[in-house]
């Protein structure tokens, strides 16, 4: 089995230049491409593994224990890339996305705007630092740090104060629900 060498060349093994590497795809690409068009059955596909094969050749710029293991190499390299490559594909396929809930009507809009209405009339009733750390936290999605850096208050204080903000949020919507 022909393997790249990263230590000290013995004297059997050859390394590859530019030179030798271009005059090996130029001799030996459309034979790749046909290999793994076989294995991959999509051209695009195909073309891709060997450019990666002989691409990750150049990459290593190791040595081989002779010029002929090159090849051997390199068809190595283009039969496992199109194994991974029908992997993707399969895995690719098997991916069923998640089931989408149908688009709103008119009268969910006129909901979701009334409760929206509702939170906001909501926030007008809490205490100015807390309806602070409420906005920071909820609608621009703030972390405890930050809100406490912003406000220049303990990470303590945005906790208790955004506890006691949405305690006091759900009083006042439940009694406006009762109305």
């Amino acid at each position: 089995m022909a393997r790249l060498r990263s230590g000290a060349p013995r004297s059997q093994t050859h390394t590859f230049g530019a030179g030798e590497l271009s005059e090996l795809y130029a001799a030996h690409r459309l034979s790749m491409v046909r290999l793994a068009m076989l294995l991959v059955d999509d051209l695009a596909s195909a073309e891709d593994v060997v450019q990666d094969a002989f691409a990750a050749m150049a990459a290593r710029r190791g040595t081989l224990d002779d010029r002929g293991a090159a090849l051997a190499y390199l068809r190595i390299s283009v039969v496992n890339g199109s194994r991974s490559a029908l992997r993707r594909r399969r895995t690719a396929r098997a991916y069923v996305p998640p089931h989408e809930a149908p688009p709103d009507g008119p009268e969910s809009h006129a909901v979701l705007a009334e409760e929206h209405r509702e939170v906001y009339e909501a926030l007008e009733h809490l205490a100015p630092r807390q309806r602070e750390v409420v906005v920071l936290r909820y609608w621009s999605h703030l972390s405890e740090a930050e809100i406490a850096q912003a406000l220049g208050i303990s990470q303590g204080s945005v906790k208790s104060t955004a506890s006691r903000a949405l305690d006091a949020l759900e009083i006042i919507l439940s009694k406006e629900g009762q109305r």
